[in-house]
């Protein structure tokens, strides 16, 4: 499978190449990746959780068994635990994260999928997000995710971003494009 340079050309980007390769070869890439979404999210509710990942003071062996007890609670595979214990006892479990994300762009490339990310001043509702979601694959030209955030400074309108490409048609940029003319 080939990879964007990008991706793994970073440290993250190799790790989670690693563990796609790994994933691929078990049959296991969908159970891998909703255990890094459980994951993910675990360390974005439990500031514990993420300031332990960011602690050099703890201990490899303090931080393993952190993560294989997280991993028994949030049931996740043996792959993704002993990828745990990887992290854990190399002193990269700072950099998950990125290698969640590094993950997920790598199996979505690999469906043929691209994620949109999508930052609107209120939150969209599921018939807005679809109908987005049309649009973006009928100009992609192939299957969109979307990922939602919340950004109440755009004052309205979206802000798109598909890789390298951003569509912006928040008001604020409409607004700092109107003061830059009448500026001359």
């Amino acid at each position: 499978m080939e990879n964007s340079s990008g991706i793994t050309a970073s440290l993250q980007g190799r790790y989670a190449s690693a563990l796609f390769d790994l994933a691929s070869e078990g049959g296991s890439i969908s159970s891998v990746e909703s255990d890094l979404e459980k994951l993910g999210q675990a360390i974005d509710e439990n500031e514990e959780l993420a300031s332990l990942i960011h602690n050099p003071q703890v201990s490899r062996d303090a931080s393993g068994a952190v993560m294989n007890e997280l991993a028994g609670l949030l049931n996740l595979s043996g792959l993704t635990q002993n990828f745990l214990g990887v992290l854990a006892a190399n002193r990269r479990l700072a950099r998950l994260p990125e290698i969640i994300r590094a993950f997920s762009a790598i199996a979505a490339a690999a469906r043929g999928e691209v994620t949109a990310e999508v930052a609107s001043a209120h939150q969209l509702g599921e018939d807005q997000v679809e109908a987005l979601r049309q649009k973006l694959e009928a100009r992609e030209g192939r299957k969109v995710k979307i990922g939602t955030s919340v950004d109440p400074d755009l004052l309205g309108g979206l802000v798109v971003t598909i890789g390298s490409k951003r569509i912006d048609s928040s008001i604020r940029t409409r607004l700092n494009s109107l003061a830059q003319a009448m500026k001359g």
